[in-house]
């Protein structure tokens, strides 16, 4: 067991984009983040689980581990419910046996895109592939076991990290004359580093001494965080061409098609725009316009792919 003194240590599932910026970011004094991959501890495993939750007394426990090959999912599906739905399950026993509280990261993923507006967190969940139920699954087993939860579902996420839809239109307008890029589905493209300083927020006001206001601190459930603003995958990718041509003076055509002219062997829903007035509400978080994250992640990128190529 780490002696970690008398700082309060945050145990961190997962090393991909959203675990990356929680491991790198500024956390409040005493909170020390310890972040731990799948080889220490696996989501599919549950002795793995129970066993990671109690090597250290964590003053929170935050899953951004999952598995998110959403088509390949559609040939796998033992592997996502192993990883989405039991995964879960078996962090919310063992948070529940040693009284931790969890916040576990989900998706859009849940809805299926027909509404119109955008999606609140008490809107029904009928998610369109394995990827998306599986999601679903562990939020309701994540639900059923234990009650000082947060849920925090977002979308589209991108970052300097990992694989992501910003960092392959950037590979491909550097190699690319024209690009054709679905313009009928609709999102809110969210930079990783806003979602990890929300985190970092909401477990800084759950584990206050002296919340806001006196007396206990309410707030769990389930919250939507996306970046301001909604658009589209051909928005996004034109975007992104915007910021290729003010770094690199290249600007590729950016051609819009359809769902249909794209076919992928999972669906995706049309509308994935989530409202976020509940976090703003209860937390004060109100998410920036994902257009200045994305323009931080092109500044990164652009200067790391500078520094590889002298």
């Amino acid at each position: 067991m780490t002696d970690l003194g008398r700082s309060r240590p945050v145990l961190i599932l997962g090393t991909g984009q959203v675990g990356s910026e929680l491991a790198a970011a500024k956390w409040p004094s005493g909170l020390v983040p310890v972040v731990r991959d799948r080889k220490r501890i696996d989501l599919s495993n549950q002795g793995s689980v129970s066993a990671g939750v109690a090597d250290q007394p964590w003053a929170f426990v935050i899953n951004a581990a999952a598995y998110t090959a959403v088509d390949k999912a559609e040939t796998d599906p033992e592997a996502a419910f192993a990883v989405n739905r039991d995964g879960p399950r078996w962090l919310a026993e063992a948070c529940a046996r040693a009284h931790i509280p969890l916040l576990h990261l989900s998706t859009d993923y849940v809805f299926d895109g027909q509404k119109q507006e955008p999606y609140r967190e008490t809107d029904p969940v009928a998610p369109l592939g394995v990827y998306g139920a599986s999601k679903e699954a562990g939020e309701a087993a994540l639900r059923a076991v234990w009650e000082r939860h947060i849920i925090l579902r977002t979308a589209w996420v991108f970052s300097a990290h990992g694989h992501n839809f910003v960092k392959t239109m950037l590979r491909l307008g550097r190699e690319r004359d024209e690009l054709r890029v679905v313009a009928d589905q609709y999102g809110c493209p969210t930079a990783a580093s806003d979602i990890a300083t929300s985190i970092i927020d909401i477990v800084r006001q759950l584990t206050d001494d002296k919340p806001r206001g006196g007396g206990q601190r309410e707030g769990w459930g389930t919250y939507h965080f996306v970046g301001a603003g909604p658009t589209t995958w051909y928005g996004l990718a034109d975007a992104v061409m915007a910021g290729l041509a003010k770094q690199e003076g290249r600007r590729p055509v950016v051609l819009p098609i359809t769902t249909a002219q794209y076919p992928t062997p999972a669906r995706r829903p049309v509308n994935s725009v989530l409202d976020c007035t509940q976090i703003e509400a209860v937390f004060g978080i109100r998410p920036r316009s994902w257009r200045e994250g994305l323009d931080e992640v092109l500044q990164t990128l652009g200067t790391s792919g500078k520094r590889e190529s002298r």
